[in-house]
C-alpha cells in the first residue's frame, strides 16, 4: 500500500473508452486480444489478483476505517493504480479491478529517486512503452523504454516509507545492496525471465515465434521461485545420548532478503526427531522482520504495520547469498533410533485469521533416520 505522485494524461475512460476500446486506460481484455500469450500469463499473476484478493480487501477494509480517505489512495495506489490515478476511488471501472494492468505498466514513462518515495511518471495516451526496440504496431504507438529494462519499474510499488518516515517496504534498496545488482540482474531477470512465445497473435498479425517476458511474474507463492531462492542441507548425528542435528538454510540466488516486502511475511524452520520409543521433540527457527510502533508496541496486522510502524525490533531474515547454520539437540538415549525431519514453510500473513492451509505453503523437505 502506497501512494504514487505521478503527472499523467488521462483520456475518457467512460463513454469515450467505449467508442474506441483502444483509448487509454484500456481493460486488459482489450490488450489480450492482440497480445494473448502475454494477457494469458499476466492474468495468473499476482498483479491481476492485486486489488481483489481477498487479503488485500480486508487489509483495505481494515486501512480504510483506520485511516478514511486518505490512506485509502495510498492503498490503491499500488494495488489498483489506475482507479487511483483517475479519481475511481469508488471502484466502478473495470480496468480498476485489473489490479497492476497492461495499460499501467506501459504508460510508464519514467521513475524518480528522488525524495524518500520512489515515483512513477505515467501518461495515459495512445502511445505504449516497453522494452523491445523497432517496434511498429499498427494498432496503437510504441515506444523502447529503458525503464521497462531496469529494476526502476518496479520500486514505485515495492519500496516505501510511511508518513512516520520508517521504510516499511525496502525490497529495492535490499537489491541495490546485493551481488545482483553490481552483476547487473535485475528483477525482471528472475521474475520476468524470457520465454518462448508469440508477441503478437499469430491470427492477427503473421510472426515468428521469439522470446517474451514471462508476465506470470512469479514470486513468493511460486513453489518453484522458492525452491529456487531457498536451499537447505541436513546433518543429524548421534552424540552417546544426544541427537545433534544442523541444518544449513541459504538465500542462494535471491537478490533480495527472505521474507522481502510486507513486514509480516515469514520464513519458517521447522524441526522435528520422532524417537522409537515414543519421544517427539520439535523446534522452530524464524525468519521474520518484526516492527513496532512509536510506543514500541509489535505491530501484527499489515495494515498497521504500513501505517504506524516506527521501529525496527528485529530482523532475523536471510540476506542475498547468506548462509545460516542452525543447530539442535535432543535428547535420546543410545540404541533408540530416530527420524529427523525438516520443513521449510513460507508464511503469507494476512490482516485477519485464516486457516492453516491459507496461511502457510511447504515449500522443502528433509529427513534422516538416526540409529
Amino acid at each position: 500500500m502506497r501512494w504514487i505522485a505521478v503527472p499523467f494524461v488521462l483520456m475518457s475512460a467512460g463513454a469515450g473508452a467505449a467508442a474506441d476500446p483502444l483509448q487509454a486506460p484500456a481493460t486488459a481484455e482489450v490488450c489480450g486480444r492482440c497480445h494473448r500469450a502475454i494477457y494469458e500469463g499476466w492474468k495468473k499473476s499476482a498483479h491481476a489478483r492485486a486489488l481483489e484478493g481477498r487479503q488485500f480487501q480486508d487489509a483495505l477494509e481494515a486501512a480504510r476505517a483506520a485511516g478514511g480517505a486518505r490512506v485509502e489512495r495510498l492503498c490503491l495506489g499500488c494495488h489498483a493504480p489506475v482507479a487511483e490515478l483517475a479519481g475511481d476511488l469508488a471502484l466502478r471501472l473495470k480496468v480498476s479491478w485489473e489490479g497492476i494492468t497492461c495499460d499501467y505498466c506501459h504508460s510508464l514513462r519514467n521513475v524518480r529517486l528522488e525524495g524518500s518515495v520512489p515515483k512513477a511518471q505515467v501518461e495515459f495516451g495512445s502511445v505504449r512503452t516497453g522494452p523491445l526496440q523497432g517496434v511498429e504496431p499498427g494498432v496503437h504507438g510504441a515506444r523502447f523504454s529503458a525503464v521497462h529494462q531496469s529494476a526502476l519499474a518496479c520500486a514505485p510499488c515495492h519500496e516505501y516509507r510511511n508518513a512516520l518516515g520508517f521504510p516499511v517496504m525496502t525490497t529495492y534498496s535490499e537489491w541495490m545492496g546485493s551481488a545482483s545488482a553490481k552483476e547487473g540482474k535485475t528483477c525482471q531477470t528472475c521474475h520476468m525471465y524470457a520465454v518462448a512465445g508469440h508477441v503478437v497473435e499469430p491470427r492477427i498479425q503473421r510472426t515468428q515465434e521469439a522470446k517474451i517476458n514471462l508476465h506470470l511474474m512469479p514470486g513468493s507463492q511460486s513453489l518453484e521461485q522458492l525452491t529456487r531462492a531457498v536451499g537447505a542441507t541436513l546433518s543429524a548425528v548421534r552424540d552417546k545420548d544426544q541427537v545433534r542435528v544442523s541444518v544449513e538454510v541459504s538465500n542462494r540466488s535471491a537478490g533480495h532478503h527472505v521474507p522481502t516486502g510486507t513486514p509480516l511475511r515469514q520464513l519458517l524452520l521447522e524441526v522435528t526427531a520422532d524417537s522409537y520409543d515414543g519421544q517427539r521433540f520439535r523446534e522452530e527457527r524464524s525468519y521474520r522482520r518484526d516492527v513496532a510502533d512509536s510506543k514500541g508496541v509489535t505491530l501484527t496486522q499489515e495494515h498497521a504495520a504500513f501505517l504506524r510502524a516506527a521501529q525496527l525490533v528485529s530482523d532475523t531474515r536471510l540476506a542475498p547469498g547468506e548462509n545460516r547454520t542452525e543447530a539442535f539437540i535432543f535428547p535420546v538415549p543410545t540404541g533408540v533410533a530416530v527420524q529427523v525431519k525438516v520443513a521449510l514453510r513460507y508464511y503469507f500473513s494476512p490482516p485477519v485469521a485464516r486457516p492453516e492451509a491459507e496461511q502457510r505453503v511447504t515449500f522443502l523437505t528433509l529427513q534422516r533416520l538416526v540409529r
